[in-house]
């Protein structure tokens, strides 16, 4: 399997790959969109919400905002040392406070690791009329896009080429980790895959 670069940024990179079936890049194509974990924030309790928005529909926004971590030092709750029960390496803690009149911005956010934030500071929550207060805490922890949307790791488009095992990928990352990352995760991911599935054949003999 050969891989060339053609174009790359933070957010966007477009590469060719050599040697991959059909099959092998539908499968490359789905592990980037559901199978990478990011962080997004799950659980959200509200001390005090006088806007407009119900709580359901402000913690459904905050789901939504990408947040930048760093990938090496938190691990999936289920697989966590904690068993499950929620820890500094599997979760991360959110708050807000805010009092109108004002527009609420995801960089209000107050993230217990400041390494932990939006990747974008100016959206939208919910706006304050006067005298309106906005307080909550929220839970943010790694997921996959195929159990949440909002956990969703690129937006990826493939096109094949007239040489049958040659395909062009386009990707655009929608979460906190690079393009880059999201492939190089992606081709992790793919490998192991490939690896028990070459564990299992063999346990068939």
């Amino acid at each position: 399997m050969k891989v060339k670069i053609l174009k790359k940024s933070n957010e966007r990179i477009e590469f060719e790959v050599e040697g991959l079936t059909p099959g092998l890049a539908g499968e490359l194509r789905r592990i980037m969109l559901s199978e990478i974990p990011t962080m997004a924030i799950e659980w959200v309790d509200f001390h005090k919400n006088d806007s407009i928005i119900w709580d359901e529909i402000i913690a459904s926004r905050l789901g939504l905002i990408p947040l930048v971590f760093n990938s090496k030092l938190y691990g999936m709750k289920d697989e966590c040392k904690c068993d499950g029960k929620g820890c500094s390496r599997c979760q991360v803690m959110l708050a807000l406070k805010k009092k109108g009149p004002c527009m609420v911005y995801s960089e209000d956010l107050k993230s217990s690791d400041k390494e932990v934030k939006p990747i974008y500071g100016k959206i939208p929550i919910v706006e304050l009329m006067d005298n309106q207060e906005l307080e909550f805490e929220a839970t943010a922890e790694l997921g996959l896009g195929k159990v949440h949307a909002k956990w969703q790791g690129a937006v990826v488009g493939y096109e094949a080429s007239p040489k049958k095992d040659k395909y062009t990928f386009i990707v655009e990352t929608a979460c906190g980790l690079s393009a880059e990352d999201v492939v190089k995760k992606s081709f992790e991911v793919l490998q192991e895959k490939l690896k028990d599935f070459g564990t299992d054949v063999a346990r068939l003999k």
